[in-house]
């Protein structure tokens, strides 16, 4: 960092280190396909070491510029937020680090360079130092924390120790001190970096690289404690004249009318603040997370979070207590944000949001939102959103630090008020006081809500090696080709899956009366056209939305009921109902209307032949909601493309069906299959559409019975208009609608059925109990979806 002469400079460095950051987070997730978690983490990073840089700049007097190795260490910078990234998919999908460790030893081999830079160009500064000490501290703690995923707890102290000693300041003033410079020190950190980067590589036995971590830290409490004690040996007391001052200004203010006028005003509004910092701080940590919950009772609560606030400012030296208060105020408000999306995911999935995998929620939420009430006013809603989550992570904190300094500052008023409201709360908890049911008045909501949240990072990591034992386990992994399915040879079947479709739509009255006869006279229609069914019902892994996750059950045998368990799947191989029919001679396919972009993991996952989406069947009609086309186009396209070809393999699809998912409107119409054409036939309902799901609960139960009602009728049509003798079809839903239409103790079973023309096919399922018909009654066998696969490829192999 070099002096200017003349005035104020604006410095792009930060800014231009940011963006860097940005641009290698964003060629991260091209090429190693960071989720959001990855990038959220390594934008964080950025945000650190460059506003850290920005605030240093500012706070020099005079002008100063980057100098050659201040910018060498902001490359090392850009390298840290890219290993952060790495570093958190790592840890979420173990997998290779080649990428990470790369990172890492050309961020090492520039922590060497960029001072024997400033040296040789004449540019060395304190700023300079001290923004590469944090980069370097950064790394650091970065590494420990993922090689002590792999290795031992305690390797994360490598790292921490920095940030303690840093944290220790705020308790003891004397370690603000400067002491000798040792080389040692550069020494010490940097065998830091170089054991932590051959422990992440995994290059060496895995006691191997216990015993150099041990090491490296011993050296490094030997460099941190050496520190200590000289500063400890070199501190002194000076007077301080601040009280003095203070009284002197005092003094002369109050010999003037103005000042006290300001003062009178900066007293109110200090009152008025401090009153709305004790509300919001209340408000946080009584504030409910379902939507249910939502009621001014819930509010009439005493929480224990904020009488431990209190006792922290009682307690702690002053300057420990911002600190404390400001990292309680944090901890806060990210628990406000988790309540507001469990509010949402509660409403949707009948759960609440785990904050390490429900991140990829958002982008398919986004476009649902997008389809329910326009781009516009999704932009809008996005935006509004941001601003919600700034706001809370600025006025939480700001709020609980006013609290605590107010405490601080008025100790003999506190103490007691805290102690009387501390004996309120024990007598609460102990007689269960309660106005609202299941919202006790002595509250321990927030603090439960963060356990459970740390929790659920518990139970994600042990769900990892749970979940890796079950995939390993899979008892049609050496089944022979030619023993696959052999009771299906000849025959084109399709697994329908029928968005939405769940077993409210034949139970609910409010749709059972018009859904079971359309059931019923679908049934007969089929059997004039020569075809026998069967059904039942499956227990879906997931409810309200989250397709994915009961396809990919039905698919591999799996209870794949997470996000994080999906991607976990994805990642390894398993026999699949695509792979199986694949190995066994069948065509392949995929056709799923609902994507609009290439889908690499599902190929290199489900193995099929062709995917069909919303770009390449030919489609040019309109949108009808979420669905890029209506279900009948769909189907006929299929047909078109695959089971009208002359002299085909057999052919075993996918082929999911949305026309009935939300928001439900417009609705398309059967029209006569021979004028589909390319789908301008749907331009005038499109246009005529003026349903809106966003209206009272009984209109979009209408609009959500209805769209069931087009899909199934879809579905019998297309049989029945080409009566196939080799076809069979197993249509089934995918999860129940949301609890707005399905209410709150709907579960999550939701309709199968097997139709074919061959009455062999029905009968080898005959042994399972199902009842005849596409209509299943209430009696009929329920089973997880997770064990239809073991079933199917058991009872139609040999």
């Amino acid at each position: 960092m070099r002096r200017v002469p003349g005035g104020p400079l604006f410095n792009a460095g930060p800014i231009i280190g940011f963006v860097a950051s940005l641009g290698l987070l964003g060629a991260l997730m091209a090429t190693a396909g960071l989720s959001g978690y990855g990038w959220a983490l390594g934008v964080l990073c950025a945000l650190g070491t460059n506003g850290a840089l920005l605030r240093g700049i500012t706070l020099q007097a005079g002008r100063f510029a980057l100098g050659p190795a201040d910018w060498v260490t902001l490359v090392r910078s850009v390298l840290v937020a890219g290993v952060a990234a790495l570093a958190t998919e790592a840890m979420r999908s173990p997998g290779p680090v080649s990428g990470l460790v790369a990172l890492c030893t050309v961020a090492l081999v520039l922590d060497a360079v960029d001072g024997e830079v400033a040296r040789r160009t004449g540019t060395a500064s304190a700023l300079g130092a001290r923004f590469d000490m944090e980069v370097d501290a950064l790394l650091i703690l970065v590494l420990s924390v993922y090689v002590a995923s792999t290795t031992a707890w305690w390797v994360i102290a490598i790292g921490a120790a920095r940030y303690l000693f840093v944290g220790a300041r705020w308790v003891l003033p004397w370690l603000h001190g400067s002491a000798p410079p040792r080389y040692w020190c550069k020494v010490v950190a940097a065998i830091q970096g170089v054991v932590l980067t051959v422990a992440a590589a995994g290059v060496l036995p895995h006691a191997v690289s216990v015993v150099l971590l041990a090491v490296s830290l011993v050296l490094l409490m030997e460099s941190f404690g050496r520190e200590t004690w000289e500063l400890w040996r070199a501190h002194g007391h000076e007077a301080d004249s601040s009280a003095l001052a203070a009284s002197t200004v005092a003094a002369k203010e109050s010999s003037d009318g103005s000042g006290q006028r300001r003062r009178g005003l900066r007293a109110a509004v200090s009152v008025v603040a401090s009153v709305l910092a004790c509300l919001t701080v209340w408000f946080a940590l009584v504030f409910p997370n379902e939507i249910d919950r939502l009621t001014p009772a819930t509010f009439l609560s005493i929480p224990i979070e904020g009488l431990f606030l209190v006792a922290l400012a009682l307690v702690l030296p002053n300057r420990a207590v911002s600190m404390a208060s400001a990292l309680f105020g944090l901890a806060l408000g990210l628990l406000v944000i988790v309540k507001i999306l469990d509010m949402g995911f509660f409403v949707v999935f009948d759960r609440p949001f785990d904050p390490v995998n429900d991140w990829a929620y958002l982008r398919p939420g986004a476009g649902v939102l997008s389809d329910s009430v326009g781009q516009g006013w999704a932009i809008a809603a996005a935006v509004a959103a941001a601003v919600l989550v700034v706001l809370i992570l600025v006025v939480t904190p700001l709020s609980a630090l006013r609290l605590a300094r107010l405490a601080a500052a008025h100790r003999p008023t506190s103490m007691p008020v805290a102690a009387g409201l501390a004996v309120v709360w024990s007598v609460c908890a102990v007689s269960g006081l309660q106005f609202a049911p299941g919202t006790h008045v002595a509250s321990t909501s927030a603090a439960s809500l963060a356990y459970g949240q740390v929790s659920q990072l518990r139970d994600n990591i042990k769900d990892r090696k749970t979940f890796a034992a079950e995939i390993a386990v899979d008892d049609f992994r050496n089944v022979p080709a030619d023993d696959l399915l052999t009771r299906l040879r000849g025959k084109d079947v399709l697994l329908v899956f029928v968005e939405s479709y769940g077993r409210v739509a034949v139970e609910d009255p409010a749709f059972s009366k018009h859904i079971n006869p359309l059931l019923d006279d679908g049934s007969r229609r089929l059997r004039s056209a020569g075809f026998s069914s069967r059904s039942a019902y499956l227990t879906s892994p997931t409810f309200g939305a989250a397709s994915w996750l009961a396809h990919s059950t039905l698919q591999s045998g799996l209870w794949v009921d997470s996000q994080q368990r999906y991607n976990q799947l994805l990642t390894n191989e398993r026999v699949t109902l695509t792979s199986a029919f694949g190995s066994a001679g069948w065509r392949t396919v995929f056709d799923v209307p609902a994507n609009t972009h290439d889908w690499p993991e599902g190929a290199a996952f489900y193995s099929f032949d062709e995917l069909y989406d919303s770009r390449n069947v030919g489609y040019v009609g309109p949108k009808f909601g979420y669905a890029t086309m209506p279900d009948q186009y769909t189907l006929s396209a299929f047909r078109r493309l695959e089971l009208a070809q002359p002299d085909r393999k057999p052919v075993m699809a996918e082929i999911d069906l949305v026309s009935s998912h939300h928001p439900w409107t417009p609705l398309p119409r059967l029209v006569d299959w021979t004028s589909l054409g390319n789908g301008s036939v749907f331009d005038a309902m499109a246009e005529g559409g003026s349903d809106d799901a966003g209206g009272d609960s009984d209109s979009v139960r209408a609009l959500y019975r209805r769209s069931i009602e087009y899909s199934l009728n879809t579905v019998v049509s297309f049989v029945e208009t080409f009566p196939d003798p080799n076809l069979v079809l197993v249509v089934v839903g995918d999860h129940q609608p949301h609890s707005y239409v399905s209410g709150d103790e709907a579960g999550h079973d939701v309709p199968i059925s097997i139709i074919a023309h061959d009455p062999a096919v029905v009968d080898q399922i005959s042994g399972w109990g199902w009842e005849p018909g596409m209509n299943p009654g209430p009696e009929a066998p329920v089973l997880r979806m997770d064990s239809f696969r073991d079933r199917f490829l058991t009872a139609f192999g040999r």
